[in-house]
C-alpha cells in the first residue's frame, strides 16, 4: 500500500509521524503541538545543542541503506555529539524535506527508526518541520542536551603529557560502506543475484546501525573521570585528532600498533587491497569516543573495558606523528572525508 503525502498533507503528515508520543525527560516541558516546544534545565545544568544534516546522494544511499536504519543512524549520530562534550542527550526536533517520490509509508519507516533510537537514548522528540524537495530526501537534526557545570568537555583542553584514549575499534563503518559500493556495482542490472555479506555482519552494522558511545561516558563518571579534551570519530582519526592538537594548541604521538582494530576490518581491508591503517585513521563514521586524560589517571583507564590507549600528547613544535609499527615516525596527516571540499573539486 502506499498513501501519497499530498493526501495528508504538511500537518496531516507530521500528526501521523508524531502520535503516541510521550515525553519521559523531566526538562521537557511541552513538545509538539505549538509553535516552540517547552524547555526547562536546572541551574546546576549547562545545556549543550548540536544539529546534523544529512543530504541523499551525499551522506547516504538509499539503494543499500533502508528508511529505518537511516532514521536510526541520524539521531545516534546527534546523540554522539552531546556524548562527546561529556554531556546527555535529552531532546531532538526533526526535519525533514522530501520530494514526491517518497510515500507516508516510507516516512513512517523512516520514523520508526528515529523513535527507535530515542527510546534506547531515553530521548524525546519535541518537535521539527517537514517540506518538499526537488532532488530527494535531507534529514536535519537538532539534539539538545545536558552537562554538569564544570564537567563539559571541550576539544580544546588537552595537555603536554595526556594520554590519548579511544573507545571500540575504528575503520569497520568504512569497510562496511566499501563492502556495500561494491555490492550495488556487482548487482546493478541484475535483481536475481543476492549480496553475499555472510562473515561480514559486524562491518555492515557499524555502517547501517552505529551506537552513541553512551556506556564510556558512564564509566569515565563512574571511575571519577573528567576528559581534558574529547571528540567523537565522525571524520576519521586523524581528522578528529589534529582538531583536538589545534584547538588544545599542543602536538601528539600516536601509536599504529596500539590502534584497535576488529578482525572482519583486518579480512575485508585485504580483500579490498586497501592499507589497513588508512582505513582505520582515515576510515570515519566509527561514533567512536577520542578523549585525552592527565597522565595520573594512566592505572584507571587502561584496566577499563572498551578503552585503548593509543599515545601521548606533546609540545606543539613536535607537531602530530604517527610512529609506525618499526618504529619510523611519519606525519599524522588528515585525510578524513570533507563533503565541502569534495564538491569544490
Amino acid at each position: 500500500m502506499r498513501t501519497e503525502i499530498a493526501s495528508l498533507g504538511e500537518f496531516g503528515l507530521i500528526d501521523q509521524l508524531t502520535k503516541d508520543i510521550e515525553l519521559k525527560n523531566a526538562s521537557s516541558k511541552y513538545g509538539i503541538g505549538d509553535d516552540a516546544a517547552v524547555l526547562e534545565y536546572p541551574a546546576e545544568k549547562e545545556v549543550l545543542v548540536s544539529t546534523d544534516l544529512l543530504m541523499e546522494g551525499v551522506h547516504f544511499d538509499l539503494t543499500y541503506v533502508p528508511l529505518k536504519h537511516l532514521g536510526y543512524k541520524a539521531a545516534v549520530v546527534n546523540f554522539s555529539d552531546i556524548y562527546a562534550m561529556n554531556g546527555t542527550p535529552k531532546q531532538i526536533t526533526v526535519s525533514l524535506a522530501l520530494s514526491k517520490r517518497f510515500s507516508v509509508e516510507d516516512m513512517e519507516e523512516l520514523y520508526a527508526g528515529i523513535r527507535l533510537a530515542c527510546q534506547q537514548y531515553n530521548v524525546d522528540i519535541v518537535g521539527g518541520d517537514t517540506t518538499s524537495s526537488l532532488t530527494g530526501l535531507a534529514i536535519s537534526i537538532t539534539c539538545i542536551g545536558e552537562g554538569e557545570k564544570g564537567k563539559v568537555v571541550y576539544r580544546n583542553g588537552a595537555k603536554d603529557t595526556d594520554l590519548i584514549c579511544v573507545s571500540g575499534d575504528l575503520g569497520a563503518a568504512y569497510m562496511g560502506l566499501q563492502l556495500l559500493e561494491r555490492e550495488k556495482v556487482v548487482l546493478k542490472g541484475d535483481k536475481d543475484i543476492q549480496p553475499d555479506f555472510s562473515g561480514k555482519e559486524y562491518l555492515l552494522e557499524r555502517q547501517l546501525k552505529p551506537e552513541a558511545r553512551k556506556d564510556i561516558i558512564e564509566k569515565l563518571a563512574a571511575a571519577n573521570i573528567v576528559p581534558t579534551s574529547m571528540i567523537d570519530i565522525s571524520d576519521g582519526l586523524s581528522s578528529e585528532l589534529k582538531h583536538i592538537c589545534k584547538q588544545s594548541n599542543v602536538g601528539c604521538r600516536v601509536y599504529e600498533e596500539h590502534i584497535p582494530i576488529d578482525y572482519q576490518t583486518a579480512v575485508m581491508a585485504e580483500e579490498f587491497n586497501m592499507n589497513l591503517s588508512t582505513c582505520a585513521l582515515n576510515g570515519g563514521e566509527d561514533y567512536e569516543l577520542l578523549f585525552t586524560v592527565p597522565i595520573a589517571e594512566h592505572g584507571k583507564v587502561s584496566e577499563m573495558e572498551g578503552i585503548r590507549l593509543i599515545g601521548h600528547i606533546t609540545k606543539p613544535e613536535l607537531g602530530c606523528s604517527l610512529v609506525s609499527r618499526d618504529g619510523q615516525e611519519f606525519e599524522l596527516k588528515a585525510q578524513g572525508w570533507n563533503p565541502i571540499a569534495e564538491d569544490e573539486k
